[in-house]
């Protein structure tokens, strides 16, 4: 894995993380005037879609002052992407199938320095977006999740079972301090580019973990609430086959 290019920041802090391979001894930086340019700017939030028509329009209404929502629409048949321009969305198109394949294209459509990810189900609430992104707005991490805080009904044992396990590893291989590999997750776009994340499928998340280890990136977490899906069921943690999908394709990135 070869380690992404030093992000320059004022005041430097080195954080050492044992992460196979590439993982190299290397310092964080950034100019301070781009965290408070980004308090002031429109923060992209891209949002990938698929077949969440009866969601969407809960999930932009509750997106906070300051925040843009962008729709990266996978090959939805519901109409997600046009409801989602009708209540007031930024929308792209993904056809080629795969979670990371909708998180890519969101990442280079997006315009602002600092963005966002979350999913569009509204099991997450839009609403807790300034806290994750508050870290990386401070200088205090480069990448922020948010750690699902469950309520009743929200989290079927098996993917909790499968995403403890992946947190379990991570800490074990990189040291990198996650109970939960969150959706909702804030970074600085151009950082997140020069990382090269290649997986185009269920393992987009976890390889950005390990790659932003492995160029020591400060990665933190918040907590964040976790619901029931407004609608429809999750192509990860709705059956114990999409669970599985999501665990293979994390493990070929394991080694």
């Amino acid at each position: 894995m070869k380690p992404a290019p030093p992000v320059t920041r004022n005041t430097r802090r080195t954080l050492r993380h044992n992460c196979p391979p590439g993982g190299v001894r290397s310092t964080c930086f950034a100019p301070r005037n781009l965290w408070t340019r980004s308090l002031r700017a429109v923060i992209d939030v891209i949002l990938p879609v698929l077949d969440e028509a009866q969601a969407i329009p809960g999930v932009l209404a509750a997106m906070p002052s300051g925040f843009a929502a962008l729709v990266v629409d996978n090959g939805s048949r519901d109409g997600s992407a046009e409801v989602a321009a009708r209540h007031g969305a930024r929308v792209v198109r993904e056809p080629a199938r795969g979670f990371g394949a909708a998180c890519f294209a969101g990442l280079q459509a997006a315009r602002s320095e600092l963005v966002c990810f979350m999913d569009c189900d509204g099991s997450l609430d839009p609403r807790e977006l300034p806290r994750v992104l508050a870290p990386v707005v401070d200088g205090t991490a480069d990448l922020c999740l948010g750690a699902r805080a469950p309520l009743p009904g929200a989290w079927p044992w098996h993917a909790r079972l499968a995403n403890r396990a992946l947190a379990v590893e991570l800490r074990r291989r990189c040291r990198v301090p996650l109970t939960d590999l969150g959706p909702m997750r804030a970074v600085r776009r151009e950082a997140l580019l020069r990382l090269q994340l290649g997986d185009r499928g269920f393992g987009w998340p976890l390889e950005m973990v390990l790659k932003a280890a492995a160029a020591q990136w400060v990665i933190r977490e918040v907590s964040v609430t976790y619901r029931p899906r407004a609608a429809g069921r999750s192509k990860v943690s709705g059956s114990a086959i999409g669970t599985l999908r999501a665990v293979r394709d994390m493990s070929a990135l394991l080694g």
